[in-house]
């Protein structure tokens, strides 16, 4: 078949047509019990407490370097800047090169260092070509191929037969360039349920294989008895999806599945285990707009508070740029639920979001944050989870009273338990820098005997509360999980009242400790544009930052590229400019208040006693001393993004001079005015917090004056 040899073509490497294989998971030393394949897998495989996140690769066989990044070229026809690897800053897709290069760069250094993957969908090309449409063939073909890639990397080397075992489990979800045509899925069984079952029967547990030809939804024990991962089909969520209307109707397949998510997690309570959730969609809701229909993410955000002891936290793709959201338990609306009304008005997000959408969202989010609770009626720094821990146990029992709640009451106890957290990483496609982020977790008790606590939550010696009491927008019901008439479906049950926080709260096993952020450089690895990058645009199709220029057109540009490398832009242990301490739910709440803050504080603040607003990006001063080998602070200390400073450019030496000067006198220009950037108004002062947060949602392609220009 024609398309057959087309992606035959572009790939590097053959594909493999052994039969489909069954992943196995880890297995804890604790946790053998007998059995030779257990007790090999156990040798040979013992937990690192890493696992990683890659999402939205969006490979394209058609993709030709030195073409044109146009609206309706492509980077398939006409000539401009497309790159051996990749055109950076653009909406093309990924080229096969690409794919290749970031399989092998995984293998190569950190395949033998985690424990599973969770692939976040999008795994075809969108369809942005009138010359060339996408068929069900390419679309599936493109899946087929990522799925051998993972098998190249995670599949065992010497197999018997036909058969070759996964060594670590490999979690996919379907993204919503996944089905023809996009963001339009039927519910199950469908052709497209029946095909992804086929693509992925090596990664579904055979006893769920059923569930998933319904909806797309299953689940993974990637640690047996301890610790599974939750894959959602939130193409049912999505409110883009116009074959599905939600989740308050029980004739609708978003409520199945999220009667489906809360039965599964009441089991995985009554074991004693913890769970991941992960899908393509983000539950995205800003002051404006809205990426899942508002009826699923009322439940969602009332399940993530009834399992808080139980859900490790979740993560998701699809925006192709990097941030975080916080579900506030507060707005969770009874009459919303049902879908009876929408309280705050929100129009569907675009699933392309054009430059200055995206921005408008961030800055959306940025006012949301400016909103939160503040400690400062107990005296405390507001949202400092550093200061606040350094009070003494009375102190807490006892905090300073005010006319209105305590601040540990405003944000759900010492925990911070009103919120529930999401992750949103940003994608290998380059529409910034291709990106892939790497979790570290707490395995504290799995190499030995010790034993996780088992929650109790017997609906039976329970008070039989569908909600937590404490729940100021919801009745409660006098009945166990039984149908409530007026609220139309069976809500879950809440954590025990004896119950301890749960990992995404209180450290522990399975808490999430930490991660690094790994970006590719394509400018500097491509090497074939010396010119300085311009103003991004913010047309709904994104040309790129090399748009009108010409590269060289090497005519073995491969010989030209430079090695192939993901560099850690950041790594949450050390980086000093989001300062987590770890990523439970409080530091989280910690950062966004930070983001959030408009105005200086009254007094210094955190373990640097340094404040988080500075007069102009001029004044962010780090110290070399303290990066650590990677680039998460260099445009803190040196006023340049890790994509500016790998370019290759001659260094700006006057305007280095200029910034050491600038550093020198700085105490006798703190009453003087800045001089107008670009025209413009005034620099006003700088949260420096929020400033590192824009920059890494878009992978550090923008520079110092576009961040001034949109953020500032």
């Amino acid at each position: 078949m024609r398309w057959r040899e087309v992606l035959l073509l572009a790939c590097s490497s053959g594909f493999s047509n052994a039969a489909p294989a069954e992943q196995k998971p880890l297995i804890a030393n604790s946790l053998v019990t007998g059995g030779n394949d257990a007790e090999t897998l156990s040798k040979d495989k013992k937990l690192h407490g890493r696992f990683l996140h890659i999402t939205d690769i969006h490979p394209d066989p058609f993709y030709k370097v030195y073409s044109s990044t146009e609206e309706g070229n492509s980077c398939h026809w006409g000539q401009g800047p497309a790159g051996l690897l990749g055109a950076e800053t653009t909406d093309c897709d990924s080229p096969i090169t690409l794919v290749n290069a970031t399989f092998k760069w995984i293998e190569e250094n950190i395949k033998d260092s985690i424990d599973f993957v969770i692939w976040g969908g999008d795994s075809a090309r969108h369809d942005n070509d009138e010359l060339i449409p996408r068929t069900e063939e390419q679309v599936e073909g493109e899946n087929v191929m990522l799925v051998d890639k993972f098998l190249e990397v995670f599949g065992k080397k010497h197999r018997v037969g036909d058969t070759n075992d996964f060594i670590i489990p490999i979690i996919p979800t379907i993204g919503n360039n996944d089905i023809l045509p996009h963001n339009i899925m039927d519910p199950g069984p469908t052709k497209w349920t029946k095909k992804f079952l086929s693509i992925w029967r090596q990664f579904i547990p055979e006893e769920q294989r059923h569930g998933f030809e319904r909806g797309g939804w299953f689940y993974v024990e990637v640690i047996p008895n301890r610790l599974a991962v939750f894959n959602l089909n939130t193409l049912y969520f999505y409110a883009k999806n116009a074959a599905v209307d939600g989740c308050a109707d029980p004739s609708e397949i978003g409520y199945e599945e999220m009667d489906w998510l809360r039965i599964q997690l009441q089991f995985i309570r009554q074991r004693g285990m913890k769970a991941i959730i992960m899908g393509h969609v983000p539950p995205a809701r800003s002051e404006t707009k809205r990426s899942w229909d508002e009826t699923c993410w009322q439940k969602y955000t009332l399940w993530m508070l009834q399992y808080r002891d139980v859900v490790v936290g979740s993560m998701y793709g699809h925006m192709n740029f990097e941030h975080f959201l916080l579900q506030d338990s507060d707005e969770i609306d009874e009459d919303a639920m049902n879908g009876e009304s929408d309280p705050e008005v929100r129009t569907p997000l675009n699933d392309e979001l054009t430059v200055q959408s995206a921005d408008n969202y961030l800055i959306q989010l940025r006012n949301r944050w400016s909103r939160l609770p503040s400690a400062e009626g107990l005296g405390e720094c507001a949202y400092s989870v550093a200061e606040l821990d350094r009070k003494s146990t009375a102190q807490r029992k006892q905090p300073k009273k005010s006319k209105t709640k305590t601040f540990y009451d405003k944000i759900g106890g010492p925990w911070g338990e009103r919120y529930s957290l999401t992750l949103v990483s940003a994608s290998v496609v380059p529409n910034y820098f291709p990106t892939i982020r790497v979790f570290e977790y707490n395995i504290t008790g799995l190499d030995n005997d010790q034993t996780l606590p088992v929650r109790e939550s017997d609906p039976l010696s329970q008070s039989g509360l569908l909600i937590d009491e404490s729940h100021p927008n919801l009745e409660i019901d006098g009945r166990s999980e039984r149908m409530n008439k007026k609220h139309k479906f069976v809500a879950p049950l809440p954590p025990s009242k004896s119950s301890p926080p749960g990992p995404a709260y209180s450290p522990q096993t399975f808490s999430w400790l930490s991660y690094k952020q790994y970006y590719a450089n394509l400018t500097n690895i491509n090497n074939d544009i010396l010119e300085p990058f311009d103003s991004v645009e913010v047309e709904k199709w994104h040309n790129g930052k090399h748009s009108g220029k010409k590269p060289y057109k090497y005519s073995d540009p491969a010989k030209h590229a430079k090695k192939f490398v993901f560099e850690v832009e950041y790594d949450t242990k050390t980086d000093k400019a989001f300062a987590l301490k770890d990523l439970t739910v409080r530091s989280w709440v910690d950062l966004a208040g930070r983001i959030g803050r408009y105005r200086s504080r009254s007094r210094p603040c955190g373990d640097d006693g340094t404040d988080d607003v500075a007069e102009g990006l001029g004044d962010q001063d780090v110290d070399a001393d303290d990066q650590d080998g990677d680039s998460s602070d260099k445009y803190l200390d040196n006023n340049l993004t890790p994509s500016r400073s790998n370019q290759k450019q001659k260094p700006n030496t006057k305007k280095h001079k200029k910034h050491k000067k600038h550093k020198k006198h700085k105490k006798h220009k703190k009453n003087k005015k800045h001089k107008k950037h670009r025209g413009h108004k005034e620099r006003k002062d700088i949260n420096k917090t929020w400033f590192a947060f824009v920059s890494r949602a878009f992978v550090s392609t923008r520079d110092e004056d576009e961040l001034m220009d949109n953020f500032g």
